[in-house]
């Protein structure tokens, strides 16, 4: 499985009024592995930050003016996320900006969705934690992923600590590998997996004379100490008791 965890930081929060991508970053898993490619530009927006936005990433517009457009590097953004698993968090908010720069640049190269499937790592993470706090500094924290240099904004930053939240996130739901055998040879690895102690020979036991002559005094002495407190509840002496045969 090949994975892109992706992040972008923008001039405001809308596409509505305008807002335009000023950084990408992104980094590939192989098979939940790193495997050491990524994809990092910082771009010229051609337009003003709203306030705060630049507060938050740290970039000027003197930073960016010399800067890449987003149509200068889209083939080889696009390239590089192409037939992947996009890993998001908040995934409606980054692909609608990319979507949006690519409606600018014209109908041929069409919306994200045409080009990888998304994973909205902000919807696993509520899924697993509901009710919390569920940001990625949050999340890193509960995590045990080390953000302290993490002072602001930053699209390559961010996708590599997202890359380590995600797969904290679903550490433990890795294939077993059963998708590629067909019936018989997956229900001979199932079995295989099995305790051999399930499969061993089982014995009834019952009780004694003895056992249950104590067993009938037990209940009568509950019977008369529940009295007037309610009735007591009897299960019945005879029912086979089944014990697992030791291997």
């Amino acid at each position: 499985m090949r994975q892109v965890i992706l992040d972008t930081e923008t001039t405001g929060l809308s596409t509505q009024t305008g807002n335009r991508i000023v950084e990408i970053g992104a980094v590939e898993l192989i098979e939940r592995r790193p495997s050491g490619r990524r994809f990092h530009k910082y771009l010229n927006p051609d337009r003003e930050f709203e306030a705060g936005a630049q507060e938050v990433t740290g970039l000027t517009l003197e930073f960016l003016a010399d800067k890449p457009r987003f149509g200068e590097i889209v083939d080889e953004f696009l390239a590089f996320i192409d037939g992947s698993e996009l890993v998001i968090h908040n995934a409606a908010f980054d692909v609608g900006f990319l979507d949006y720069e690519l409606s600018l640049l014209g109908p041929q190269y069409g919306r994200i969705a045409d080009r990888a499937q998304v994973c909205d790592s902000l919807a696993l993470a509520r899924e697993r934690y509901p009710g919390q706090r569920n940001s990625l500094d949050a999340l890193c924290k509960r995590l045990g992923v080390d953000n302290a240099h993490r002072k602001l904004h930053g699209a390559l930053l961010d996708a590599q600590l997202l890359a380590e939240v995600y797969l904290g996130l679903t550490s433990g739901q890795d294939d077993l590998g059963f998708g590629d055998l067909d019936a018989g040879q997956a229900a001979a690895a199932v079995h295989a997996l099995r305790p051999a102690v399930l499969d061993a020979p089982r014995r009834v036991l019952r009780a004694s004379a003895e056992e249950l002559q104590a067993h009938e005094a037990r209940l009568a002495a509950i019977a008369k100490t529940a009295g007037k407190a309610g009735r007591a509840l009897l299960w019945p002496a005879d029912e086979a008791v089944e014990e697992v045969a030791p291997a």
